[in-house]
C-alpha cells in the first residue's frame, strides 16, 4: 500500500531529519513525501529537499493548521495520506504499514497511530501520552478522538469535507467528528508508535492548551470548563503524577515541572473556554509562531526499532 506524508513544518531543522530518516527506513517504500513550509527562516527546506520531498509554502500570515494542512493534502498524488508533525519520529521500521493496514476496511476513515515522549519529555507529558495513547489498539473506536502529529485519512473523503481553517487547533477532532457523523470508523493503532518531541516553556504550555479549548468551543458548543473544573483537575492531575513519579523514583527531578505544567495546562484550558474563537493576528503570532511510564510497562513489540545515527536530534 502507497501514501502521500504530509508534514507541517516552521524552523523545524533540529528534528525533521529524524523523522525523514525513519521515513526512509520504512517497509512501506513507495512515499510521496510533501513538506507544507510557512515561512521557515532555518535549513528546514532544504533537509527536506535532501529526502527528496516536495515543497509547498503557505505564507506565515495565512498559517492555521487546517489550513496547511489542506494546502498538502491538495498537493498530494495517494489515495492514503499520512500526516505526522515535523518533530515527531517513528520508532518502527513497520509504522507506516500498520498505520495504513485498516483501511482494508473500507469503512474506516481515519487512522492514529500511538505517541510518547522522548527522555527529555516533562514528565507529566509522559502521562498525558499514556492517557491518551492506550498499549491496546481499537479498530472501531467510539469517540471522535484521533491527533494529527501521527495519522492517515482518505483522501477522498477530504475531498468531501476539507479541514476547518478557521480553528486554532483540533482540527483533527473536527475531521473526525464528521467522518463519524457519516458513518464511518476512527481506528487507533497502537503499534504504529511514533516518539514526539515537545519541549515547551510553561507559557508554550499555556498557549497550547488555551488555542485548543477554544476550538474543543467551536466543535463541542455545549463543552464547559469553569473554576471548580480548574480546581479539580489542577489538583487530581498533580496528585497523581507525583504518586506515579514516586512509584518510578523520578519524583526529584520530575517535581517542580509536574506542577507549573499541570497549572499551566488548565489555566489555558479555563481561559480557551472563555474567548472566541476567532484568529487575530496577535492570536496567530501567540499560538503558532511562539516556539520554543516507565518502559517496563511498555509492551514489547517483536520488531526490532530503528537504530538512529547518535548524532540525530534527541
Amino acid at each position: 500500500m502507497n501514501c502521500s506524508i504530509i508534514i507541517r513544518a516552521y524552523n523545524e531543522e533540529k528534528h525533521i531529519g529524524r523523522l525523514l530518516e525513519g521515513v526512509r527506513q520504512q517497509t512501506v517504500k513507495d512515499v510521496e513525501i510533501i513538506l507544507v513550509d510557512s515561512g521557515s527562516i532555518d535549513s528546514t527546506v532544504s533537509i527536506a529537499e535532501s529526502f527528496g520531498a516536495k515543497v509547498v509554502h503557505i505564507p506565515s500570515a495565512e498559517f492555521t493548521f487546517g489550513r496547511s494542512l489542506n494546502f498538502g493534502v491538495k498537493s498530494a498524488a495517494r489515495e492514503f495520506v499520512v500526516i505526522a508533525s515535523a518533530h515527531v519520529y517513528p520508532v518502527y521500521p513497520d509504522w507506516l504499514e500498520t498505520l495504513l493496514r485498516p483501511f482494508q476496511d473500507e469503512q474506516i476513515a481515519l487512522t492514529y497511530g500511538k505517541q510518547r515522549g522522548y527522555e527529555g519529555s516533562k514528565y507529566s507529558e509522559h502521562q498525558i501520552f499514556h492517557q491518551w495513547y492506550p498499549e491496546t489498539s481499537d479498530f472501531d473506536q467510539a469517540t471522535a478522538f484521533c491527533n494529527n502529529a501521527n495519522s492517515a485519512i482518505r483522501k477522498s473523503l477530504w475531498e468531501l469535507h476539507s479541514y476547518d481553517e478557521t480553528l486554532t487547533g483540533l482540527e483533527d477532532l473536527e475531521w473526525g467528528k464528521w467522518a463519524k457523523g457519516q458513518g464511518h470508523k476512527i481506528a487507533y493503532v497502537a503499534e504504529a508508535e511514533i516518539v514526539h518531541i515537545h519541549n515547551e516553556t510553561p507559557r508554550g504550555v499555556y498557549n497550547r492548551y488555551r488555542r485548543e479549548a477554544m476550538a474543543l468551543r467551536r466543535i463541542y458548543p455545549e463543552a464547559h470548563f469553569n473554576f471548580y473544573d480548574f480546581l479539580r483537575l489542577t489538583l487530581t492531575n498533580i496528585l497523581s503524577d507525583l504518586w506515579h513519579a514516586a512509584r518510578e523514583g523520578v519524583l526529584l527531578k520530575s517535581f517542580v515541572s509536574i506542577f507549573w505544567f499541570r497549572f499551566m495546562q488548565f489555566h489555558g484550558t479555563r481561559m480557551g473556554h472563555r474567548e472566541t474563537s476567532l484568529v487575530t493576528p496577535q492570536l496567530r503570532e501567540t499560538f503558532y509562531y511562539a516556539r520554543e511510564r516507565k518502559k517496563k510497562d511498555e509492551r514489547k513489540r517483536d520488531v526490532e526499532p530503528i537504530r538512529y545515527n547518535s548524532g540525530d536530534s534527541e
